[in-house]
């Protein structure tokens, strides 16, 4: 355990948004990149209020996906009883579970377990719309009595997130966890601004934030309410705290809570797994629903595969829309704005969990996104090391 926070310290210590003096926040960074007129385009006056209202709606699509990422499942790789006739325990599953889906199955009256998972993502559009060619329009203006725009702004921006997560779980008693997630975050950000002015294009800003820090602490319980071996029924309650720094996109900036009903389904080496959950609170209200199976290929190997779907009520749409522009009279100002409604997002999951030794696992999995609503990232690859103090 404790080369796991030696791990976290040195990567937040690394960090120059920690280390050096104080630095601007990645929301004002982000806002710098869309809003700043470097150079004057001749004497046409700029719409500020559509570059201010396309700058909240990226900034607002950016948190909602990344203070919401969903967190690895409650229940440990390791599940044990007391076998009476023997005075021992046993474990009561073949496999080691799904990855972010979570088990009917608790852990065990004193039992415990620790790890770390070490994730890298890096995001590629927002909404369909490609965030590293330079085609994101965030800003256009247009005569009305013509088809074309005679001033685009295009963004370029780049964002990768490195993130290690520190969890603990303890069983209170064969049919109540409780548990605990600390998630620090490296968050890059770069990107510049073009705009193109009847055929001359000008920078019109380039800017590059780094943070790293405490993203929002999650703290969870989960009761078994039926069942018997790996079949039954539980629930579940999580709490994320508002640790992390909503200006620097860590952090919702409150809590939120969310409440799930968790079935399980097995017998031998196979498992499966239906999750349902809703969130209040936090960036967003939010409905979820997983799915996983999971395979024990040997008593040291288990491969498992899941689907999460979410639907995120504050992760609208973005929308192309014509407004008047505010001053010139017969000229049009192209802006993204929310389009209101809520939006779903699918990933899937292929995971694999090998015991290297006494109750030492190593999980390594992939999660590709499947839809293109809010940030997309290519796939991302998750490694993570899980220890229980089995008795």
């Amino acid at each position: 355990m404790t080369l796991i926070w030696l791990m976290c310290a040195v990567f937040v210590l690394a960090s120059p948004a920690i280390a050096g003096a104080q630095q601007p926040s990645v929301r004002d960074v982000l806002s710098f990149l869309v809003t700043n007129q470097a150079v004057p385009t001749a004497d046409f006056v700029k719409d500020r209020q559509a570059a201010q209202a396309t700058r909240d709606t990226i900034a607002r699509g950016l948190l909602v996906e990344l203070a919401t990422v969903p967190i690895s499942t409650s229940s440990g790789g390791f599940t044990y009883r007391l076998n009476p006739s023997l005075g021992t325990m046993e474990r009561l599953t073949e496999g080691f579970g799904p990855i972010l889906a979570d088990r009917a199955v608790t852990t065990g009256g004193g039992q415990a377990s620790i790890g770390f998972t070490y994730r890298y993502a890096t995001f590629t559009s927002l909404d369909g719309r490609d965030l590293r060619n330079g085609t994101l329009v965030t800003t256009a203006n247009r005569f009305r009595d013509e088809t074309s725009a005679f001033d685009v702004e295009a963004l370029t921006l780049r964002i990768r997130t490195t993130t290690i997560t520190l969890f603990g779980n303890y069983g209170v008693t064969n049919w109540l966890d409780v548990g605990a997630v600390v998630p620090v975050v490296r968050l890059d950000l770069s990107g510049e601004r073009v705009n193109t002015y009847r055929g001359t294009s000008l920078v019109q800003a380039q800017g590059t934030a780094t943070a790293t820090g405490l993203a929002d602490i999650a703290v969870r319980a989960k009761v078994r309410l039926v069942g018997a071996g790996m079949s039954g029924l539980a629930a579940g309650v999580e709490v994320r705290l508002p640790t992390g720094n909503p200006d620097d996109l860590r952090g919702a900036g409150r809590t939120a809570v969310k409440t799930s009903a968790i079935g399980s389904f097995g017998g031998g080496p196979f498992e499966a797994h239906l999750n349902a959950g809703v969130t209040e609170g936090g960036v967003s209200r939010e409905f979820s629903l997983g799915g996983a199976v999971a395979v024990a290929a040997t008593s040291r190997l288990t491969f498992s595969a899941e689907t999460v779907a979410r639907r995120i009520e504050e992760l609208s749409r973005i929308d192309t829309v014509v407004e008047r522009h505010p001053l010139i009279a017969g000229v049009d100002t192209i802006r993204l704005l929310p389009a209101g409604g809520n939006t779903t997002t699918l990933v899937t999951v292929a995971g694999v969990h090998w015991n290297v030794g006494r109750t030492w696992l190593i999980n390594a999995n992939l999660l590709v996104p499947v839809t293109d609503r809010g940030l997309k990232a290519k796939p991302v690859p998750t490694f993570s090391v899980d220890y229980s103090f089995a008795r």
